[in-house]
């Protein structure tokens, strides 16, 4: 079984690009490209949607299985991008909602 971990993912993700050679294309630049395509592919589903619709997406397997696609893509081009970067995203995370508690306290 493969692991899932973002560690392991990253790993997976490299792989993949090194043996097809696509190395040369991950820069920065254009990981944040293609993460901002995907990110948009994502928000296109729910363009014309009302919110109650918005709400029950997953319930349409073809409408779930779009979603579930873009989250992928989404969040591997994310991954590639901290990556190439080597920002550790999970410590990021954790880094920002510290600060968000912070600068936002609960009423």
């Amino acid at each position: 079984m493969t692991e899932l971990d973002v560690a392991g993912l990253q790993r997976r993700l490299a792989d993949f690009a090194a043996e097809r050679d696509w190395e040369q294309y991950h820069t920065p630049k254009n990981l944040a490209a293609a993460l901002s395509v995907e990110a948009s592919e994502l928000v296109e589903i729910f363009q014309w949607l009302t919110p109650d619709e918005s709400a029950r997406v997953m319930e349409d397997p073809e409408s779930a299985h779009r979603v579930t696609d873009e989250v992928a893509d989404v969040l591997a081009y994310l991954l590639q991008f901290c990556e190439v970067l080597g920002i550790d995203a999970l410590a990021a995370l954790a880094a920002k909602i510290d600060r968000n508690e912070r600068r936002f306290p609960a009423t």
